[in-house]
């Protein structure tokens, strides 16, 4: 299993629209079929600090999760409503509560 943790700061004043973005390829998202989960989170102190949590089963479906239009899209378009560069790491999953 690959997990990807990524972080985004929206800019003051973008934090709707931002959300808005992100929020919009979850749908799409969900289809793939190597995508296990795909979790948006906002910080409860800061309403412009969002952490997506994803985990994929092997490395092929990150690459294709990648390589999708509607992800190539998102990116294109939320650089302006980005405060600062994503943060963006890689775990490999070793331990987990299984319910």
């Amino acid at each position: 299993m690959i997990i990807l943790v990524a972080t985004m700061k929206a800019k003051q004043g973008k934090e709707a629209e931002l959300e808005a973005a992100l929020k919009s390829v979850i749908p799409k998202v969900e289809l793939e079929k190597g995508t296990l989960k795909y979790m948006l989170h906002r910080a409860q102190d800061d309403a412009g600090q969002f952490l997506f949590f994803e985990k994929y089963v092997d490395k092929e479906a990150l690459d294709f999760h990648g390589s999708t239009p509607y992800l190539k899209e998102l990116f294109s378009t939320i650089p302006d409503l980005l405060g600062e560069k994503p943060s963006i790491t890689l775990y490999e999953e070793i331990a987990a509560i299984k319910k």
